[in-house]
Parts: C-alpha cells; sequence; structure tokens
C-alpha cells in the first residue's frame, strides 16, 4: 500500500495495552509513521497493586498513576485527551470530543491504520445498589474508599464476600479452542480475599472465616485450571475460607448483604465485586465486533475485514480472561504486523500467532505472593502455581520497572521473572 505521506497510526486507548503498542510501533517502525493515541485521561491507571496500596493504609491516587504525555512525546507521539465517540470504518474516521474542559465540540480524526485498545466499560451501574453498598479495588477512586473504611474506624467487624458478576463473552467469530468465561477475570477476587484474610488477623479484626468468596462460575478461577483451582480451594478451605459456586449472577446488594440470581443470598457487611466486562456503547454494531461489542480478530489481532484495524486488551474478543499479561502479548503482536505492512519486518518475525498463557502474580498479605502459569485451559499443558516472599518483591519491581521504562518494558523482562519463580523459588 503506498501513501501520500507517513502512514497515519491512531490508537485508541492509553492503558496496558494501548501504550505498549503505541511504543512498541515506534520501535519497530521509526520516524516512518505518525502515532496518535487518543484517550480520555493523561495516565496509566497501574491497577495490578492496588489491593497493595489499600491494605496498606495508602492513597494509591498517590502511587499508581503513571503519566503518559511525557513518555509519548519523548517518543514523538501525539497525545489527544478526549472521549471517543464513534468509528466510522467505511471512512477510516474516528469521532471524538477532547474532555479536557467542558463543553468541547465533536472532532473527528483521519487513520490508515487503527488499534483498538480501549478497554472495557465496567458495568457496576448494573449492580442494583452497588452505589450506596458496593465495595471494589478495581481503580483508585472506589480503592481509596475502601482503604478509608477498614483503616478509619468504619468497619464493624462483619462478614465479608468477595467476587464477580456474570460475564457476557460473544460467540460471533470465536474460535473452537477458545473457551466461555462466566466472569471476565477472577484474580482479583482471589488475590483480594487473600490479602484481606492476613489484613483481618493482623488487625484482630478476625481472619478467613469471616470472608465468603463467590462465582458465578462451576469454579472459581476457572481460567487458571483444574489442577491449580483444586490446590487453591483446599489451601483456602483449611484456612477458613467459605466458598459459594454457580451464583449465576448479581442480583442486587444491599445494607445487609447480596443476593444472587439464583435465588440464595448472603449476609455481608463489605460487599467486594467485580462488574461485567462490557465494551464501550458505541462499539455496538460495528462490523467489526461479535454480538456483545468486543472486537473480532484473527491470531494476529487483525480483523479479518478490515485488515488495517487492530485490537489488543480487553476490547478485544480473543481475550479471555479479561487479563493484562494478555494484553501486553498482543501489543507485541499488533506492532509487528503493522512493521511488517511497512516492510520494517520480516512475515517470518511478525506472524507468530497469539498462544494465550494466563500470567498472574497476586498478593497474598504480610508481603507474600502467588504466581500462576498455566495454558491448560487452551490445550496447553502448562500448569504452574508458587507462592512465597520472592513473587511479592517481583511483582513491585515490575510496577517500578514498567515505570522506569514508561510502558516499554525489555522482551525479556517478564520470561526472566518466569524463570526467576519457575527455577529459583
Amino acid at each position: 500500500m503506498q501513501y501520500s505521506g507517513k502512514p497515519r497510526i491512531l490508537i485508541l486507548g492509553g492503558n496496558f495495552a494501548g501504550l505498549t503498542t503505541a511504543r512498541f510501533i515506534r520501535e519497530q517502525c521509526g520516524k516512518d509513521v505518525n502515532i496518535t493515541v487518543i484517550d480520555r485521561k493523561p495516565y496509566l491507571l497501574f491497577v495490578p497493586n492496588i489491593p497493595i496500596e489499600v491494605f496498606a493504609n495508602r492513597n494509591p491516587q498517590n502511587a499508581l498513576h503513571m503519566p503518559i504525555e511525557h513518555v509519548l512525546f519523548d517518543d514523538g507521539i501525539d497525545f489527544i485527551q478526549a472521549e471517543v465517540k464513534a468509528i466510522d470504518v467505511e471512512t477510516s474516521q474516528v469521532e471524538y470530543v477532547s474532555v479536557e474542559r467542558p463543553g468541547s465540540s465533536l472532532e473527528h480524526i483521519e487513520y490508515d491504520y487503527l488499534v483498538v485498545a480501549l478497554g472495557a466499560r465496567l458495568a457496576y451501574d448494573k449492580i442494583e445498589g452497588f452505589g450506596e453498598y458496593g465495595s471494589t479495588l478495581s481503580d483508585t477512586y472506589y480503592g481509596n474508599r475502601l482503604r478509608r473504611y477498614l483503616h478509619e474506624g468504619g468497619y464493624k467487624g462483619g462478614p465479608i464476600v468477595i467476587g464477580s458478576s456474570r460475564f457476557h463473552q460473544g460467540t460471533k467469530g470465536k474460535p473452537d479452542w477458545l473457551p466461555n468465561a462466566l466472569a471476565a477475570c477472577e484474580g482479583p477476587p482471589l488475590e483480594i480475599g487473600l490479602s484481606l484474610g492476613a489484613w483481618l488477623e493482623d488487625h484482630k479484626l478476625g481472619g478467613p472465616n469471616k470472608i465468603t468468596l463467590f462465582t458465578p462460575a462451576p469454579v472459581i478461577a476457572e481460567d487458571a485450571g483444574e489442577e491449580i483451582v483444586a490446590k487453591f480451594l483446599e489451601m483456602a478451605g483449611n484456612m477458613g475460607y467459605n466458598y459459594v459456586n454457580k451464583t449465576e449472577d448479581i442480583k442486587r446488594l444491599t445494607a445487609d448483604g447480596i443476593e444472587f440470581t439464583n435465588g440464595k443470598s448472603l449476609e455481608a457487611e463489605i460487599k467486594i465485586v467485580l462488574p461485567d466486562w462490557q465494551p464501550h456503547s458505541f462499539m455496538k454494531d460495528l462490523p467489526i465486533v461479535d454480538e456483545e461489542g468486543f472486537v473480532i480478530t484473527d491470531l494476529t489481532m487483525r480483523n479479518p475485514d478490515y485488515p488495517r484495524i487492530f485490537a489488543a486488551g480487553d476490547a478485544a474478543a480473543l481475550t479471555v480472561p479479561k487479563l493484562g499479561t494478555l494484553g501486553d502479548m498482543q501489543a507485541r503482536i499488533v506492532a509487528l504486523q503493522i512493521a511488517k505492512d511497512l516492510g520494517k519486518v520480516s512475515a517470518e518475525k511478525a506472524d507468530e500467532p497469539f498462544r494465550p498463557t494466563v500470567i498472574c502474580m497476586g498478593d497474598m498479605g504480610r508481603d507474600k505472593g502467588f504466581y500462576i502459569h498455566s495454558d491448560v485451559w487452551y490445550g496447553g499443558k502448562t500448569s504452574i502455581m508458587k507462592m512465597g516472599h520472592m513473587i511479592f518483591a517481583l511483582k513491585l519491581a515490575f510496577k517500578e520497572m514498567y515505570y522506569r521504562t514508561g510502558g516499554k518494558p525489555s522482551r525479556w523482562g517478564l520470561p526472566l521473572t518466569e524463570l526467576l519463580i519457575e527455577h529459583l523459588t
């Protein structure tokens, strides 16, 4: 394909998948492309470490908002702080409204390549009673609200429930090997449950026996694989945790507890819930998405009907569960694919397909962490779970590395972490 000027690459979203994609496209294509990132906020929200900050009584807003404007500027990448309103795949245009100050008018921008990395809409507004009675740790606002409740005398010592709403996964374009997930991502409930159980003991407010973990699925964290889940449930049961499965979905939250659509309920003072992950409303009915609104791609993260449109991260239909490491894998694939189109890398280098693997590091409290590396849910044979202080230290170290590199960790960063954990712990 010939261009009258430099190819215009537009990336929608500036969190993990979007920022990583932008920076690796620049690395692969050099100065021969124009790159623009659009996001409604000028910072990356480092979601994985929110529980660590909250249970340590630190406001997560102070440590987990990584500014991205200067990082992009240093790479020669334009940034527009705006809310995306529409995508026209026929005219190759995106409509947006600047959100720096209220009252901005609708504008549009054209592209030669489009990368949809908008993440997902966390549908807390679909959970009846959440605003008044719910808690969560999916962003720093809600994290800080829970921190104050726990550390400033609000908590009265009552029972606690932690779990997920039902996730609605699309089927259009779904490959046969990709399982159906009933929860978007259940690493966070495990992490929150383990670290909160330790926090209760340390503050002499009880322990794991006050906590009930719940899931809409037959088993919690099913994407980790049967062997790992069985080990976790045995460990959690021995520690005193309560467990409820097959809840179907959350019906409502009340002052006294939580009600499920299967007709059952649990008493709870604190209701920590993860919502349904939904695509942004303007994505629905586009010709590039499934029936839910997630972008359909092949294993090179390219839409089969519009080959200059890619997706990475939670906005992609192949990202199941909605896990950061999957978004990182996809971002690197997208960068190589665009570089291949522009003659920068060979097809042999670029066409390595997406092979999903669940890799997760979580906090357990008391400076310990757990590590999961598994691909059995996708038909593979890897199934590793480990725990220890070194894993917690590596979780903290990854955040520092990510900040220091401005969202472009070295290619050996994650493999080295896996090597250290799997062979030295």
